[in-house]
């Protein structure tokens, strides 16, 4: 088997892993049981500084290295593995827009892929984070030129990326104008000063002040 193809099984059983680790159904029994079926190949210092960086154990973090890097020594991720991954989770939509846009925000030093360090960064401020943290991280997902302000334009496409994903399985009523008229009715709550973009103050003051909102914001995290 090829490196190329032992890298993308291996980043599948990551996705398998992740999954399980969101969804609450990666006990501490299933991480002993992986750990004993294979040694985990890692640097502790790095996995140290990572459990004092993060909000992940030890053992998780062995987990989600191993699925990330065994048998792909590069250690990174992509962007077309990136939407291979999403592919598989959301097979009754288009999920690689919204992945082009997840991946950009993980890839924080913009150099084309996501390393383990960055991927667990950021998983760990999305899963187990403070809201102030989440609402940061999900400032820097809309603001998709990373100018500082959100736009309109940015917010929709954003929008319409999340619905093309979760695709006509989940909206069976969907219309097209749909997205835009739920960006309209967000952007009008948070573009207090009326300027025509959302500044990260307006963003973060707009949705710890309005429960609709914060739900709504929320949704990100629940495809991811």
């Amino acid at each position: 088997m090829s490196c190329r193809k032992r890298c993308k099984r291996e980043i599948f059983k990551f996705a398998q892993y992740l999954f399980r680790l969101i969804t609450g159904t990666l006990n501490t029994d299933s991480v002993e049981d992986e750990l004993e079926l294979s040694a985990v190949r890692h640097r502790p210092e790095g996995l140290e500084q990572l459990e004092a960086q993060t909000r992940f154990s030890r053992k998780e973090l062995q987990i989600l290295y191993r699925g990330f890097k065994n048998e792909c020594p590069s250690g990174v991720v992509n962007e077309e593995t990136f939407k291979d991954i999403y592919a598989q989770f959301f097979p009754q939509g288009d999920a690689s827009t919204y992945a082009h846009f997840l991946f950009n925000a993980f890839d924080t030093d913009h150099n084309g892929s996501v390393s383990f360090e960055d991927f667990v960064m950021g998983l760990s401020i999305l899963l187990r984070g403070t809201v102030q943290e989440k609402l940061i991280w999900a400032f820097n997902l809309y603001d998709i030129n990373k100018d500082g302000y959100i736009t309109k334009e940015e917010m929709l496409d954003i929008m319409k990326a999340i619905y093309d994903m979760m695709g006509k399985c989940t909206y069976p009523v969907l219309k097209e104008e749909t997205p835009r008229q739920h960006v309209e009715v967000f952007f009008q709550k948070m573009d207090k000063n009326k300027d025509g973009v959302v500044t990260i103050d307006e963003f973060i003051d707009c949705c710890q002040n309005d429960e609709n909102i914060m739900r709504s914001m929320h949704l990100f995290e629940n495809v991811l």
